[in-house]
């Protein structure tokens, strides 16, 4: 079984004028020459940073500084590239209020796009995704730290929102996560967690890693965060990989010129006998709202950036021909 997971795809803005609701663009053009890599995929899954509709308004204009919605056709543009699944735990799927918010569950539900991290109620919202994939499944169950005020509730729709600190999830976090994960367990032969989590910048924090630690203790055979506008490194623990945020992949976004928030990966995290064996991460570049295949000269920062980053979770990562490779099992 072999997975693409990508870091964040916003739909909004720029990317929605000038390709998403462009009639002139074809829908698969916003994936560029990764959609071949994609495609080798059994099942392909990205964190949705935006919401899809095209009702609704600001979620308090005044104190949040950005809002991203992306036009009825993003439905087209994520079947181009065969997406299976997209989280939405995250801090922009409320930006233009619950209106809006349930007429994306109702566009992806239309298109046969399954969800998780967001949902009606918190029961829907906890609920793991599950994809079944030959004679093999995964469950993912979906979580955000980010805007405590959409979290959802028995009455109220949201996101699956969290707290935890430096010793992991608050309660009632921990009990209502871990029950998550036990009935992920017992739907799927494989389990994974998406965290969107954590600052827009800089090196996983003390807090984090306990949380992904957790995670992985309470049942996930791979924590996929992401959040921060850069790749971070990857963690074996207990066996298990840790990728602490897999960066952006689509936006509109300005670039800074030392971190390169334009510059990430696709990874493919490949599967054998319900053991995650070894992650691959292909380079890609942001560039006009789209996404390619990162450069010799952009792959090699990658690689040297990306090296030193899983150095200091002593995870050894060898690039050949511009993609790396981390063994987990």
């Amino acid at each position: 079984m072999l997975l693409a997971l990508t870091g964040d795809v916003m739909l909004g803005r720029m990317v929605n004028e000038s390709v998403v609701e462009n009639r002139a663009v074809r829908p698969e053009t916003l994936w560029g020459d990764l959609l071949p890599v994609m495609r080798r995929a059994d099942c392909r899954l990205i964190n949705l940073e935006c919401v899809i509709s095209d009702r609704g308004m600001p979620w308090h204009p005044n104190t949040k500084a950005f809002h991203f919605r992306a036009g009825p056709r993003a439905v087209e543009v994520l079947r181009a590239a065969g997406i299976d699944g997209v989280m939405l735990a995250n801090n922009h799927v409320l930006d233009y209020g619950e209106e809006a918010f349930l007429d994306c569950l109702r566009r992806l539900n239309g298109a046969g796009l399954t969800h998780a991290g967001a949902g009606a109620s918190v029961e829907e919202a906890l609920a793991p995704a599950v994809f079944h994939i030959g004679e093999r499944s995964l469950a993912l169950v979906a979580l955000t730290d980010n805007e405590p005020e959409w979290e959802a509730t028995h009455r109220k729709p949201g996101v699956n929102y969290v707290a935890y600190n430096d010793r992991g999830l608050l309660a009632p976090y921990r009990q209502r996560i871990a029950q998550a994960l036990s009935l992920a367990r017992r739907q799927a032969d494989v389990v994974m967690v998406s965290a969107h989590v954590g600052p827009n910048w800089g090196a996983p924090s003390r807090a984090m890693r306990a949380l992904a630690h957790e995670l992985i203790e309470m049942g996930a055979d791979l924590y996929w965060g992401h959040s921060n506008h850069t790749p971070q490194g990857i963690e074996r623990y207990h066996g298990k990989p840790i990728l602490y945020s897999a960066g952006d992949f689509v936006d509109d976004y300005m670039v800074d010129s030392a971190e390169r928030n334009d510059l990430s990966f696709l990874f493919l995290v490949e599967v054998e006998e319900n053991r995650i064996r070894q992650i691959l991460l292909h380079p890609i570049r942001i560039e006009n709202c789209r996404v390619r295949r990162a450069n010799e000269r952009e792959s090699t920062f990658l690689a040297r950036t990306m090296q030193a980053k899983c150095a200091a979770f002593e995870t050894s990562i060898l690039f050949r021909e511009g993609v790396g490779t981390v063994t987990i099992a």
